[in-house]
């Protein structure tokens, strides 16, 4: 009986109980120029392939043409994964996408390289100890790559700022400069700074500043339209939030995709990265790991969310000071943007709007 990919994502087996003597297993590494394809029989025996070939689709399809009965293609997740997930899905092939991280923990040896690494993920995923990763679907990925283009030009505007208000301080000007985020904050800078080479600085940021201004306007605009294609109603929901304005609101929703991913809400925040991961043995603890395991986009969001929930919110303010008396400000301000990120879990799960009395326990 063909396997389906459903019971590859879903369910764990015993070596023996995963695949058939007649299942053909394909491990594809790291897609690049070239990289090692892997054909392994499900039960025992032989490697029946263990090559390079070029990634090009239909070198692809040739090489396994003659196992299409019944084959899985499980691909470590590097920025390459794209093409070949969505060559699966047109052609109805099971596709499974390893964590890298996890692999890396779990296959670590003395040497590497692509020959040995596609044969230890095919191992690994005969065994059915392939940690997986999430296949995010190509109808909204594209997006969501574009919002993440649009937070990387919007880190480099900001570092703009910061080199102009640190050159002030470098240059112990008598008057600050102010909020020079605000477009009519930014007249006569320039002009305060005596040297020449300074002042062609200062226009050389400011130039670049504005040019970040009008990209970044355009891009907003083309994000939101496809929001409201995809999941306006999640978007609306996610706004609700004291805080949450557009852009926080498609960096959350476009990073989660569907909340039914997550069963509960401590895998959710797990995975936006709001907890720590306790080190135990013997009942002793060792500290924390895992800080790369999860989204950092998401990580980013919700400790955003958590500065703005506090603008102009005075129950939130005097929420965070009883916080802050006993844990500090770092902590509390950590404590509620975990307690954000399960009201988001929440909200999107029950399709309700933010209640800020239950929240605070009001």
């Amino acid at each position: 009986m063909p396997l389906s990919q459903k019971n590859i994502l879903s369910q764990r087996r015993k070596p023996y109980e995963i695949l058939h003597p007649t299942t053909q297993v394909l491990l594809w590494n790291r897609p690049s120029y070239q990289k090692d394809v892997c054909l392994y029989p499900g039960c025992g025996g032989n490697i029946r392939l263990h090559q390079n070939i070029k990634t090009d689709p239909e070198a692809f399809l040739r090489i396994i043409t003659p196992f299409r009965e019944d084959i899985v293609v499980a691909v470590e997740c590097m920025f390459t994964w794209y093409w070949i997930a969505d060559l699966c899905v047109d052609q109805n092939i099971p596709f499974v996408l390893g964590h890298a991280l996890y692999m890396n923990a779990i296959h670590g040896g003395k040497a590497k390289n692509d020959k040995i690494d596609s044969h230890k993920i095919a191992t690994l995923l005969r065994g059915g100890m392939l940690p997986q990763a999430y296949v995010y679907p190509a109808r909204m990925r594209a997006t969501r790559d574009l919002l993440r283009r649009r937070n990387h030009f919007m880190r480099k505007r900001a570092e703009l700022f910061a080199h102009i208000q640190n050159t002030r301080n470098q240059y112990n000007l008598p008057d600050p400069l102010g909020c020079i985020a605000k477009p009519q904050n930014r007249e006569g800078i320039v002009e305060r700074f005596n040297d020449p080479s300074v002042q062609k600085s200062i226009t050389a940021n400011l130039e670049m500043i504005k040019a970040y201004d009008s990209l970044l306007t355009q891009l907003e605009h083309d994000i939101i339209a496809s929001a409201k294609e995809h999941d306006l109603r999640s978007y609306a929901l996610l706004q609700t939030i004291p805080g949450v304005g557009r852009i926080l609101a498609l960096v959350i929703l476009y990073e989660i995709e569907s909340i039914e991913r997550f069963p509960h809400v401590q895998d959710f925040v797990s995975y936006c990265r709001l907890i720590k991961s306790i080190k135990e043995s013997n009942g002793k603890k060792y500290g924390s790991s895992g800080k790369k395991i999860g989204n950092a986009h998401l990580k980013w969001a919700f400790s955003e969310a958590a500065v703005l929930f506090l603008k102009g919110n005075e129950p939130g303010k005097r929420f965070l000071e009883r916080l802050t008396r006993k844990h500090g400000k770092p902590k509390a301000l950590s404590i509620l943007a975990h307690k954000l990120g399960r009201a988001a879990y929440f909200m999107l799960k029950n399709k309700e709007a933010f209640n800020q009395k239950m929240f605070l326990g009001l």
